[in-house]
């Protein structure tokens, strides 16, 4: 996995212009603010009304409770009592006074009250403020509490409005209602007593406005960091770049947080890895190999190569770069690519080359054997180009690298293992087949011999070439049962140097620890590899022999069920044989 540091372009760097006008956190702030604004006002405002109906509410009592103590005062129930009985009302002059008129003023100065009006039963004044309205009808309807009842109400009289309590005055026999008293107090007080609640009305709403504006600037902020600074449209356009990128690329790609957790996997890298629901989860919970969470904690700056992993059968290389955006670290990107077919295509691309090679040799060594056959024939030597041309028809026009491959019908295993051949000759090691070879039937399934085969004699091959024998080797034999084709694959080298057989078949496991060949890749993952596609078979792939230091070295084998095509026909495969054999 290669770490390095890839910075998150800024949203005036990308193909769709930054939309202008005003950013969307302070809109939002605005819009919020303007709504807390609006809360804290009507909440106001509906407790002053509250409070003003509850001021309202108390000043009626309190004048309906001087109206009720007026109305039992015994001058004021004898005075009305005589003057229902009479039928008549005093004279202004006569009122003034009264003993009612006197009652009445001096309960209006102690209690601070607008008025104290009293009335007999038809309505006309006994006492009031104005001395002149003396005998004059009351401006209100004294007609409840004439019926006997008591009210509360808000009016406005000669005064001016008033909120106002009017009791009935009963007779002193209890039995007839001869008159009223009403008491009120002037709206004002209502006003001032209304003035005194409302500082701290207005204190606990501007209080309010201010923690309302307070938290709607930190959520504008912690939005603005939550986005990166973007604006929605921007997220949205990032959101469709993410599905584009994340599902129409051919790699598989992983998101990982700073906690170490998924955050996203698209499909490819979940078909790859063999994952199932990754999101939220972590790497190592994942099951993947050691070496590839380690990076992952690697210093910021550090540059490694990628990684190589077996997975379901396949080499994948993994890939991670670190993601920060103005100093801020943001996680990792990992890509895991396959890299399988590219395996398998440079092994058929080795085997197409080493084979164009053998035929331009072959066709320089028919020229001449032919140059030399036309030779005799001009000096009139004919018997000797008979001789000569008998020997090149039994050995071939060029020696085929590998020893007895007439025992090797199936034409595909003859020019991979003759291009195999080809390499290992020029490394100084003879490949060869071994005399117990038997195959009946042609190859079906070329990618995963290839694959098997191929891994088994590079490592007999560089084994042999580290070897300490003085001759130097390495064998295949291949045997079919129908369908199955059995590899057995030895070689000269110094063996297994007591390593445990099961630890060679782990990921990354080498004898040869740090080497790598010339494409970069690092040794290790065949033996893996070419275990997990046997098994995949359902077949195997084993160490018969560890071999013994000095020679000869360790005897794998391997069990490939459904490889071959047992019904095909062994006549026409001996017969491609035998013509690749010749024209090898």
């Amino acid at each position: 996995m290669q770490t390095t540091d890839t910075v998150v372009p800024v949203p005036g760097d990308r193909r769709v212009p930054r939309r202008r006008g005003i950013a969307f956190s302070t809109r939002m702030m605005a819009l919020q603010l303007g709504v807390v604004v609006l809360v804290v006002v009507l909440t106001a405002g509906i407790y002053g009304w509250l409070s003003y109906q509850r001021l309202v509410a108390e000043i009626g009592s309190k004048a309906l409770a001087v109206a009720q103590s007026v109305a039992v005062e015994d001058a004021v129930q004898d005075s009305l009592a005589a003057a229902a009985t009479a039928g008549t009302t005093p004279a202004n002059a006569a009122l003034r006074d009264g003993a009612v008129q006197r009652l009445a003023e001096a309960l209006r100065d102690r209690t601070d009250s607008l008025f104290v009006v009293i009335t007999d039963r038809r309505g006309k004044r006994w006492s009031h403020p104005d001395p002149t309205r003396l005998g004059e009808t009351v401006s209100t309807s004294p007609e409840e509490a004439l019926a006997g009842r008591e009210v509360t109400t808000l009016e406005t009289g000669t005064l001016g409005p008033s909120v106002r309590a009017k009791v009935p005055v009963w007779a002193p026999d209890g039995r007839t209602v001869v008159g009223e008293v009403s008491v009120g107090f002037s709206t004002d007080d209502v006003a001032e007593a209304l003035a005194g609640a409302l500082p701290p009305i207005l204190a606990v709403a501007a209080l309010a406005v201010v923690t309302g504006g307070t938290g709607t600037a930190l959520l504008s902020r912690r939005l603005r960091s939550d986005t990166l600074g973007l604006e929605p449209a921007e997220v949205g356009e990032l959101v469709q770049d993410q599905a584009v990128v994340l599902y129409g690329v051919s790699e598989g790609v992983i998101g990982v947080g700073e906690d170490g957790r998924v955050t996203i996997c698209n499909d490819r890298a979940r078909r790859l890895l063999g994952l199932t629901d990754p999101a939220g989860r972590t790497l190592a919970d994942l099951g993947l190999p050691p070496r590839v969470l380690a990076l992952l904690d690697a210093a910021d700056d550090a540059a490694r190569p990628g990684v190589q992993v077996v997975a379901g059968g396949s080499v994948l290389i993994v890939t991670a770069k670190r993601v920060t955006r103005g100093g801020r670290k943001l996680g990792w990107v990992v890509v895991v690519r396959d890299r399988t077919d590219v395996e398998a295509l440079s092994r058929q691309l080795d085997a197409v080359g080493a084979l164009s090679t053998a035929l331009r040799a072959q066709r320089h060594e028919f020229a001449n054997r032919l140059h030399a056959i036309s030779g005799f024939l001009r000096i009139g030597r004919h018997a000797e180009a008979t001789e000569y041309l008998d020997e090149a028809l039994r050995s071939g026009p060029l020696k085929y690298p590998v020893d007895f491959a007439g025992t090797l019908e199936d034409p595909f295993l003859q020019a991979f293992l003759g291009a195999k051949a080809m390499r290992s000759a020029e490394m100084g090691v003879p490949l060869r087949l071994g005399g117990a070879t038997l195959i009946e039937g042609r190859v079906s399934d070329p990618q995963d011999v290839t694959t098997v085969l191929g891994n088994l004699v590079d490592n007999a091959v560089t084994a042999a070439v580290r070897g300490m024998a003085g001759e130097r080797w390495a064998e295949v034999e291949l045997l079919s049962d129908a369908a199955t084709l059995y590899v057995t694959v030895s070689d000269s080298g110094d063996g297994l140097a007591g390593a445990d057989a099961e630890e060679l078949f782990a990921e990354g496991y080498s004898t040869a620890a740090g080497a790598r060949d010339q494409a970069g890749r690092g040794e290790g993952f065949g033996l893996s590899l070419s275990r997990q596609i046997a098994r995949s078979l359902g077949g195997d792939l084993w160490v018969l022999s560890p071999g013994d230091a000095g020679g000869p070295g360790a005897v794998f084998c391997a069990r490939l069920p459904g490889v071959l095509d047992a019904g095909a026909d062994a006549s026409a495969g001996a017969g491609t044989g035998s013509g690749t054999e010749e024209g090898a």
